[in-house]
């Protein structure tokens, strides 16, 4: 729910704020005042995207800020800022800290619905009509429409697999003699990871292994040999004991020195035992290095790295396996398919039964809704229509289309063919009522709705049903309407007046302001007659009373 709006410099409007009541408000003006400016904020809020033709003429930049109360709000709310520069720059905050549109676009997105002319539009586009039963049928629909896309890329993924297979078989006989001199030559080696890393830190050792007992035995000799560093230590300590006896301070150093002394025999006591560990085997080193020149020659050829090389191993591996099975892998990934389709199948009948059941459903609901908003008898219905296979979908195995009936007796034709501007308006509007109403049941769906150009061909009696019904749905819904009929301005909780003037420096500016009181029944006047007489400001106040 959108607890406050604040607009700066988008389109005509300069500095405008709004606080839309949690049922109905609705905003009015004469034509031309900029009252579709405020909608382009509220989609600029739900993350839909930004055209810097939308910063008002003379401006840096555009900022639209709105306080929101969504699902995961705390009691304070949730502070949405998006800013978009004239050179086409934006930035998004979401309480205080940066996101992407996208993330907008995932928290407020799915909390506010803009009905206008593009929702008209897409009610026309069959694609979307399945979407519409899925909505009513809610969980039941999730369910089996996920189960049925896992089944249709298992499927899928099934099909993949055995086109590798037969395409691996049909070029099998081509390279089975390459993939078996590969085979040969790599199972002749018999590599390895653990060997390979083995090696690498072994071989220096054993190539240079005279020079490392050469350099062991030099230092072992250094430190314990005659007049080695042991011996000088030795001696330095005890003419520091003796001096000793005249100041005892040197008792500390000759106790340094001894400490000394003691790491350095034990060094010279590992210098000894790495001179006998080091082995000096001229034959395991040939060896070793028979065995890492193997590895390089692999390397060379399927490298550069050991997994590269069995990689190249396991595929050669499964080419002439496949040459040699006489078709066993191929039946093997039919089988695999046809239990797919078989999944899959299953699963489009569940999604379908589903779907025949809501249809009925919606439909009567929808119509009645369209009674109410007299349309007289026109209905609506929908039309499944079974997809051949190779046409499945993740939309589904069917083509879902709305149907339209101008009246009781007459055939259903599709809604985009034959239905008026008017008649499409009211149509989606009773499918938003329906769907609204049911989502709201159901604690899930957008909670702000709102509406632009709804009342687009309405008058006299239907003017009046069209304000009912919005009415009626602004008890579970917060509604926000553009609106040039009174009968619909009259029943709002909250009434903004958008009006235009000359602005600063000849650039127009739309202005925002709630009305109520006189304000409002002048407007309300206006709204009937054009202009506030005495007849029109009676009228105004009486539909405001009632």
């Amino acid at each position: 729910m959108i607890d406050e709006l604040h607009v700066c410099d988008v389109a005509l409007i300069h500095d405008a704020t709004i606080e839309p009541a949690s049922g109905l408000t609705v905003l009015t003006g004469e034509t031309g005042t900029g009252k579709t400016a405020l909608l382009s904020a509220i989609k600029l809020l739900v993350g839909e995207r930004a055209d810097a033709s939308s910063v008002r003429e003379g401006a840096a930049g555009l900022t639209v800020e709105g306080r929101l109360f969504l699902p995961e709000s705390d009691e304070e709310g949730t502070v949405v800022r998006r800013r978009l520069s004239a050179d086409g720059r934006g930035r998004v905050e979401i309480d205080g800290h940066m996101a992407s549109v996208r993330e907008l676009a995932e928290r407020v997105g799915s909390s506010i619905d803009l009905c206008g002319q593009h929702e008209h539009q897409r009610l026309l586009r069959v694609q979307t009509h399945v979407e519409l039963l899925d909505a009513w049928a809610g969980e039941r629909a999730a369910v089996a429409r996920d189960a049925y896309r896992a089944a249709l890329k298992a499927a899928e993924d099934a099909r993949e697999e055995l086109a590798r297979v037969r395409e691996m078989s049909r070029t099998a006989q081509e390279k089975v003699d390459e993939a078996e001199f590969v085979l040969g030559r790599i199972d002749a080696v018999g590599p390895s990871e653990e060997e390979y890393d083995e090696l690498e830190r072994s071989l220096p050792r054993a190539e240079h292994a005279e020079a490392l007992v050469r350099a062991a035995a030099e230092a072992h000799e250094g430190l314990s040999g005659e007049q080695g560093v042991c011996d000088l230590i030795s001696d330095a300590s005890s003419v520091l004991r003796d001096a000793a006896s005249y100041d005892e301070r040197l008792d500390h150093f000759a106790e340094l020195l001894e400490s000394a002394l003691l790491d350095v025999e034990d060094v010279a006591s590992e210098l000894r035992r790495y001179q006998d560990s080091v082995d000096l085997d001229q034959e395991a080193l040939a060896e070793m290095q028979a065995r890492f020149s193997a590895y390089q020659g692999l390397l060379r050829s399927f490298g550069p790295y050991v997994s590269d090389v069995l990689a190249r191993r396991a595929q050669a591996a499964e080419l002439v396996s496949a040459a040699r099975d006489g078709g066993a892998l191929e039946r093997k990934a039919q089988r695999r398919l046809d239990e797919a389709e078989a999944a899959l199948a299953q699963a489009a009948e569940a999604l379908e039964a589903t779907r025949a059941a809501a249809a009925p459903e919606l439909s009567a609901a929808i119509s009645r809704e369209m009674a109410f908003l007299e349309m007289g008898s026109a209905e609506v219905a929908f039309a499944i229509e079974q997809l051949p296979r190779r046409q499945w979908g993740l939309a589904g195995p069917s083509k879902v289309e709305l149907m339209y009936r101008p009246a009781a007796g007459l055939t259903a034709r599709p809604l985009k063919r034959i239905a008026s501007g008017g008649e499409v308006s009211r149509v989606m509007l009773a499918t938003k009522v329906v769907l609204g109403e049911r989502a709201g049941a159901a604690g899930t769906g957008a909670e702000t709705l709102v509406f632009d150009e709804v009342d687009a061909g309405v008058g006299g009696a239907t003017a009046l049903a069209l304000a009912q019904v919005l009415a009626r749905l602004a008890k579970t819904h917060q509604v926000i309407v553009v609106t040039h009929l009174a009968q619909v301005a009259v029943v709002a909780e909250r009434h903004y007046l958008v009006a235009k003037s000359a602005g600063e420096g000849s650039v127009p500016e739309t202005t925002l302001s709630e009305i109520a009181g006189d304000e409002r029944v002048a407007e309300i006047a206006r709204m009937l007659s054009g202009s506030a007489t005495e007849a029109s400001l009676a009228h105004a106040r009486e539909l405001l009373d009632r």
